[in-house]
């Protein structure tokens, strides 16, 4: 795994640390981020739509980041299509 750091949630203090990856080898952007409440979870878990199972599958995970972040997800996706194309 080439994993290329982001960023960082700037406001962040001790032991919480939303982040931003791009692994460059298979071209995907890697979230940390906070774990949803169980309100939170089951309205994402209830999410209709077609194509879309309902629920969230084992091997999946729903998480918060902060929308001070989205810079961040933005060079990621960047990132990720530069790879993409080379």
């Amino acid at each position: 795994m080439s994993l290329r750091f982001i960023g960082i949630d700037p406001s962040t203090g001790d032991g919480e640390s939303p982040t931003v990856w791009v692994d460059q080898d298979k071209s995907e952007i890697i979230i940390q981020g906070w774990k949803p409440g169980p309100e939170t979870k089951a309205e994402c878990a209830a999410f209709t739509l077609p194509g879309h199972a309902v629920g969230i599958p084992e091997n999946e995970q729903v998480v918060r980041v902060p929308a001070r972040m989205v810079d961040m997800l933005r060079e990621a996706c960047n990132v990720v299509e530069r790879s993409d194309v080379s």
